[in-house]
């Protein structure tokens, strides 16, 4: 159930939470011809970025690989249903090897034959920069009698919080990759 206090007073710290415990988001490019796609979030609350493995080849993969940065979409959801958020940020290539050891997983290993050495592994870092949140209840009794009193009243129903984000800005420079 998510917290709707957590929603109004602590929603940056409420989001990587969710998405910690989130097993697929779509993520996908702000460009034109370019769908979103399911992906694996991996989070480092610390470091406030998010990561995705994926193939070299891959649609994000080679975007990614032939820009800096490339403007891009993650839509989650929670697993309860009652958490949705729309983050706008940046994704490019993380150069950072120890983080493809900490997130690395037998399920990661799966798509890649090579292991952590495989040659089409890509790590992308996405950098949120802002995010549209909206959440809920998930009281079958509260929606219940909100929609009752909606209805009674002509008033919207209260069934839960939306709020935008604004992520502080990166502080320090990350190398990029080469290749």
């Amino acid at each position: 159930m998510t917290d709707l206090h957590k929603t109004r007073h602590q929603p940056i710290e409420q989001l990587f939470d969710i998405l910690d415990d989130t097993h697929a988001v779509m993520l996908g490019l702000d460009k034109t011809g370019h769908s979103m796609q399911p992906m694996a979030p991996q989070v480092d609350e610390d470091r406030r970025g998010i990561w995705f493995f994926t193939k070299r080849d891959s649609e994000l993969g080679s975007a990614s690989a032939n820009s800096a940065a490339n403007r891009a979409r993650i839509c989650a959801i929670s697993p309860d249903h009652d958490y949705h958020a729309c983050i706008s940020g940046a994704v490019s290539e993380e150069a950072d090897r120890t983080l493809i050891d900490k997130f690395w997983s037998p399920i990661v290993a799966a798509w890649f034959e090579g292991g952590k050495d495989d040659a089409n592994l890509i790590l992308l870092r996405f950098d949120p920069a802002e995010a549209d949140i909206w959440a809920s209840s998930d009281s079958v009794i509260r929606f219940a009698w909100e929609v009752a009193k909606a209805n009674l009243t002509d008033e919207q129903p209260d069934v839960g919080e939306k709020t935008h984000v604004v992520f502080p800005a990166a502080t320090p420079a990350r190398p990029t990759a080469q290749g």
